[in-house]
């Protein structure tokens, strides 16, 4: 009976759409599971768009060896191959210990970091002490890979460069980024043979203060070659130099830049900061600030504040602290007064 009421109901046949769609290596992340066919020979193609709703929020999940469109939850591939390393770091000190390769590529160091280093610890790796002969033997490996690291006139120029570089950068506090800024400045200057006849530690000076004028870092040319051992007017040749040749654009320096250096080294409170800072702003509104120091116009700023918010501080020690003369303190804060019509 059961048998002749199935012969009266054809046998349904999945189509080769159904098939295609819903067939092995294709489901719905969570639940409904649906797929797309895998490439022959068993390597998938990078997959950028999802092909059930166009959307391109695909997420890769190593755990699960998957990669599932964000939007509709399609799982588009399989059976990935985790491109990260097979141990497990859970706090940076291991993730250093762990780690086999070098530091990333840096224009700060004269080979970019590309070559490599023998080191001098003379232990092997179960840490045991190396006998002499292969002490000697390193030792000259050492030397002649040395040598060859620094090998022409334009890598040795370089490394003394980067070596000036990493001197200076480190006595005036200067960031990472601006460091490696004034290495592409300088490496710009000696391919175009700025640097021929010239002192390299004048350069580099130059190049560094370039690198601060253009990412806005407050560090003044009379910093700069203070640290380098150079002559300002040295210093201040090479930098036009740089800007001349390599057709270096400056942004004009924000003097509101410089008004936190200066408060922190003469210990102003916050507020009295904030109030400098609302100075600096009403006398750029009215045009008072066009060619003027911007370290000088910071400094009888702060002055100004602090006269307004009645904490004590002379105009002798703020000029000292900015690195500027008590003439150019007293003549910008009496321009701050007249302009703005304070009481101060």
């Amino acid at each position: 009976m059961l048998t002749r009421l199935l012969s009266h109901f054809p046998v349904m046949q999945p189509s080769v759409e159904d098939t295609t769609r819903f067939g092995e290596t294709g489901r719905k992340a969570g639940g409904n599971r649906t797929t797309t066919p895998s490439a022959p020979g068993g390597k998938a193609p990078r997959i950028h768009v999802c092909p059930e709703c166009g959307g391109v929020n695909l997420i890769e999940d190593f755990d699960q060896g998957e990669t599932i469109c964000q939007d509709c939850g399609l799982v588009l591939s399989q059976n990935l191959m985790s491109r990260g390393p097979e141990w497990r770091a859970f706090t940076k000190e291991e993730k250093d210990e762990r780690g086999r390769v070098g530091i990333p590529t840096s224009f700060s160091i004269h080979d970019k970091g590309l070559s490599t280093v023998i080191d001098r610890v003379n232990r092997d790796a179960y840490g045991r002490q190396l006998p002499m002969e292969t002490r000697m033997e390193m030792l000259r490996l050492r030397k002649w890979q040395i040598r060859t690291r620094v090998h022409s006139s334009s890598d040795r120029n370089l490394a003394q460069a980067m070596a000036e570089l990493d001197r200076l950068t480190d006595k005036l506090h200067v960031p990472a980024s601006v460091k490696e800024a004034s290495a592409v400045v300088y490496r710009k200057a000696l391919d175009s043979g700025l640097v021929r006849g010239r002192s390299i530690a004048a350069i580099a000076a130059a190049s560094l203060y370039a690198a601060c004028r253009s990412s806005e870092t407050p560090r003044t040319l009379k910093e700069v070659a203070g640290a380098s051992r150079i002559k300002k007017k040295d210093v201040a040749r090479c930098y036009r130099l740089l800007l001349r040749e390599l057709e270096m654009a400056m942004p004009v320096e924000d003097p509101v830049r410089c008004i936190s250096k200066i408060a922190s080294r003469a210990e102003i409170t916050m507020q009295t900061q904030q109030a400098a800072i609302r100075v600096l702003k009403d006398a750029r509104n009215k045009g008072v600030v066009a060619g003027k120091d911007p370290m000088g116009l910071a400094a009888a700023a702060l002055y100004v504040a602090c006269v307004l918010e009645s904490e004590k501080k002379t105009q002798k020690e703020i000029a000292e602290i900015a690195n500027v003369t008590e003439v150019t303190v007293r003549n910008r804060y009496k321009g701050l007064k007249d302009a703005l019509g304070l009481s101060a």
